[in-house]
């Protein structure tokens, strides 16, 4: 089999595949736990190769590329800031990634704080003192840059996994401070 070898993602949402044809009888749905499966025996078998920071560093680049395919693909167009912030919200919750609260928002300034609850990747896990969701910080950073056209860098402030009960991300434009 040839793997061409690549210098950027050559992702596109096309390539999720036609659900309709080919789940004909299980559907579009899968439980949140075989998703965690698969995300937590990536993360171990990164951190394991390469270490916590890289493999924070790649999942945090496939969040981007999914977050910004998730962004043109589900959430455009929006006319408004506000209509934005409305249907991030809204679609989060309609494909049960979470249930998206903004705490602050100040587009001008490059700034955004939201807290998700019913987070998809780590809601319900045991605490183990450590913040999990650095796809969902790259994912945020793609939904955010695709919207304002600037690259934000998201934190994740709080998390299930380390004690909080929603997961809470800082978001700061790059060029911004």
């Amino acid at each position: 089999m040839f793997r061409e070898p690549r210098t950027h993602s050559r992702f596109r949402f096309e390539d999720l595949g036609d659900l309709a044809v080919g789940r004909p009888n299980l559907g579009p749905n899968v439980s949140v736990a075989v998703y965690r499966l698969q995300q937590y025996t990536m993360r171990d078998v990164l951190i394991v190769e390469y270490g916590p920071d890289q493999a924070d560093r790649l999942l945090r680049l496939a969040g981007h590329v999914a977050g910004s395919a998730f962004y043109k693909n589900v959430i455009a167009p929006v006319a408004s800031a506000n209509e934005f912030l409305s249907k991030v919200q809204s679609t989060l919750r309609e494909w049960a990634i979470g249930v998206a609260r903004f705490e602050l928002v100040d587009l001008d300034a490059g700034h955004v704080v939201v807290s998700i609850a019913e987070d998809l990747d780590c809601s319900g896990l045991p605490v183990s003192d450590e913040t999990v969701c650095a796809y969902d910080e790259g994912f945020l950073a793609g939904v955010l840059e695709s919207y304002t056209g600037t690259p934000f860098s998201v934190i994740e402030i709080d998390c299930w996994a380390s004690g909080a009960r929603v997961c809470r991300f800082e978001a700061k434009a790059r060029d911004k401070g």
